[in-house]
């Protein structure tokens, strides 16, 4: 069941990484990225409220339990981590094509492997190897379509940026193993929902204050901000992909590595929209690239078992 909800967190993130690059466009990033941590956090404020109040027990798939300080540093940490990934994914999205960040974005769960290499001491068997081989391989091949767009990887920011953003993507994919895990696999044993919807709201006051420190007292001499309703789905398809992939984590047998992998399928929503919506190009150069992605992700995904 598990493999379920992943593969339809997969395709929620996808329209969520569409809908966010039409919010960006000829647009700022802050204040498109306060909204969405407002329309997240506004999102799950009924469930801590309800689950205070008792409108949702304790049997509740929305039941958020009572935390203490010692359960919220470990959240904070968490929301640090997401918003610096958002951060610079946010900014690479909007100055980069859809089709080049989406396959450097499905490259995360090498990096998860790796960081698990690393930090877990785990081995790679032969068909993980070949798949950690074919996403470095693919993000060289991208690199050379790239170039027909002006796009040069070794001294363009904004590729560094998504690099950073997916970098700290997986440290966040790590760091929830070790948040849901139970305290006698090593992990910390936190509720999902608790998880989720304090990180939301953590993330909107720190977006608040680079709102008021950063951003508005420079507004006029930076990117003018409009409305876009994309915005508001932004927030909407990133809180139902989350609480799809938080719930699959849950359950028995679930596998981090795999929903990881899974989860990065959401490209091939992300590269349809790039193609047929935002008319990008170099789509047949970009199509062998992603290929060799999901190539990779299904040696992985072979080496998992």
């Amino acid at each position: 069941m598990w493999l379920i909800f992943a593969f339809v967190s997969a395709a929620l993130l996808g329209f969520y990484d569409v809908f966010k690059k039409k919010s960006l466009k000829e647009n700022a990033v802050i204040p498109v990225l306060f909204l969405n941590t407002l329309f997240c956090s506004l999102i799950f404020l009924p469930f801590i409220i309800g689950s205070a109040c008792g409108t949702f027990g304790a049997d509740s798939m929305f039941y958020i339990p009572p935390t203490d300080w010692v359960t919220q540093k470990y959240v904070l940490l968490k929301s640090l981590i997401v918003l610096s990934s958002w951060l610079f994914g946010y900014f690479g999205m909007k100055h980069l094509p859809i089709t080049i960040v989406g396959p450097i974005n499905a490259t995360r769960p090498v990096m998860v492997l790796i960081g698990a290499l690393l930090v877990f001491g785990e081995r790679l068997n032969t068909y993980q190897w070949v798949g950690v081989i074919l996403a470095v391989f693919s993000f060289f091949m991208l690199s050379r379509s790239g170039k027909k767009e002006g796009i040069d990887f070794k001294h363009n920011k904004w590729i560094y940026f998504v690099v950073l953003a997916s970098m700290l993507g997986a440290v966040s994919g790590l760091y929830d193993k070790y948040l849901m895990a139970p305290p006698e696999n090593g992990g910390v044993g936190l509720d999902r929902m608790t998880v989720q919807s304090y990180y939301n709201i953590y993330q909107f006051f720190m977006m608040g204050a680079m709102m008021l420190l950063l951003w508005y007292p420079h507004r006029k001499r930076t990117t003018a901000f409009r409305w876009d309703w994309c915005i508001l789905l932004i927030s909407l398809f990133l809180s139902a992909a989350d609480f799809v992939y938080f719930y699959a984590l849950s359950l028995d047998d679930a596998m981090i590595s795999i929903v990881s992998m899974i989860r990065r399928g959401s490209v091939v929503v992300s590269f349809l929209f790039g193609a047929m919506v935002f008319r990008e190009k170099n789509l047949r150069s970009k199509a062998v690239d992603l290929i060799l992605v999901l190539l990779g992700m299904l040696f992985l995904y072979w080496g998992s078992h």
